[in-house]
């Protein structure tokens, strides 16, 4: 009972991709974003469970994370979202991973380093097409893919861009985006007379937009469980992370109780109180003090008082059934009740990448009919 723990159900992400790939054209790729140790499910297990279910294209961040992927998948395809650097070349070469280029001196920097150890290589442009962060401006985009395609040590074999903006019910930022990424795609292609892989969708845009397929998509949250609500989208996932912690006492307190730091809350009739072994430490948001709800018995019990370092009190109710060493679910479901990150991204006023990717990294991941991550 000394701190919480996450339980993750990898087949539920193999019945997620099962749908997406129902949902998308067969020739069309699903490229799973499994950067931030997977959005904090686990880098490895979510690559090899992705591989296992038929996914051959994997993105990550950086390098290190390539790595991980490549010691457990030696036949996936891996990007690097991130910018490589030049002394990265000889682990992008010997282990096969594709890397972007953001700009001419980029591209031209990865080809020197390339050149001088005899070798070539492959890498996407990533075109900045509105979004505003990473990428060759497109209106550059042309001219500097012309330079790095006449650059010994590279070879550009794919082109990329990311969205700022996917709003069904305002389509023009997105609609813009995606117009000025094709008619690019289609002047490089027809000038250099070979086909380019193209990738631009990530989940919001995918789940509304088929015809911005393309030769791969690149599903990130969609795929974790969140975010496919809307019946206008094209399939539906489930979330398949669990975290849990332990009730550490449970103790009667009147009426007009204070609880936690200040008294923030004070109880409005006799109840019973449970402390939680999380707290902020944890990743347990103090934004959901008095305001969040977690799962004890199948019941939604009330978060009461600040959320503090390392623990967390909730109110259990007048009934006095729930024991020391019982197990509370901060997100999840128990006895067809369920609390789920979406839920805690509201009331945080944040969104669930932040909500999963903020459970401390050191809880034990447990992980429930999982894919062995051991390398072949």
């Amino acid at each position: 009972m000394q701190s919480s723990w996450v339980e993750i159900d990898p087949t539920i992400l193999g019945a997620n991709i099962d749908a997406l790939r129902a949902a998308i054209r067969p020739s069309t790729e699903i490229m799973f974003v499994v950067k931030a140790d997977a959005y904090g499910h686990g880098l490895a297990p979510m690559a090899v469970q992705a591989a296992a279910s038929g996914v051959r294209w994997l993105a990550v961040a950086y390098l290190d994370e390539a790595l991980t992927v490549r010691a457990r998948l030696p036949d996936a395809d891996i990007l690097v979202l991130g910018v490589a650097e030049p002394e990265d070349v000889p682990r992008l070469v010997a282990d096969r991973i594709t890397p972007i280029v953001v700009s001419a001196e980029h591209g031209q920097a990865l080809a020197a380093a390339a050149r001088a150890m005899g070798a070539t290589v492959p890498v996407h442009l990533k075109v900045d097409t509105g979004m505003g962060r990473l990428g060759a401006p497109w209106q550059d985009a042309h001219e500097i893919f012309d330079v790095l395609n006449g650059e010994k040590g590279l070879q550009v074999t794919g082109l990329c861009s990311h969205f700022a903006a996917v709003e069904p019910n305002e389509p023009e930022r997105a609609e813009e985006q995606a117009q000025r990424f094709l008619e690019l795609a289609r002047a490089l292609e027809a000038k250099h007379g070979r086909t380019l892989f193209k990738h631009l969708s990530s989940s919001r845009a995918l789940l509304y937009h088929p015809e911005w397929d393309l030769d791969a998509i690149r599903p990130g949250i969609c795929l974790y469980g969140y975010g496919t609500e809307d019946p206008r989208m094209r399939f539906h996932a489930r979330p398949f992370l669990q975290w849990k912690a332990r009730v550490m006492q449970v103790k009667a307190v009147p009426a007009g109780y204070p609880v936690g730091y200040y008294g923030t809350y004070r109880t409005e009739a006799p109840t019973h109180i449970a402390i939680l072994s999380v707290g902020y430490a944890d990743g347990y948001h103090r934004a959901l003090s008095n305001r969040g709800h977690v799962l004890v018995r199948g019941r939604r019990c009330p978060v009461i008082g600040r959320v503090s370092m390392n623990w967390v009190t909730i109110d259990v109710g007048p009934a006095g059934d729930v024991r020391r060493g019982d197990e509370a679910v901060l997100i999840g479901e128990q006895e067809g009740a369920s609390v789920w990150a979406g839920e805690l991204a509201k009331i945080c006023r944040t969104i669930p990448y932040e909500i999963l990717v903020g459970i401390d990294p050191a809880a034990e991941r447990r992980y429930i009919n999982a894919v062995s991550t051991n390398p072949p």
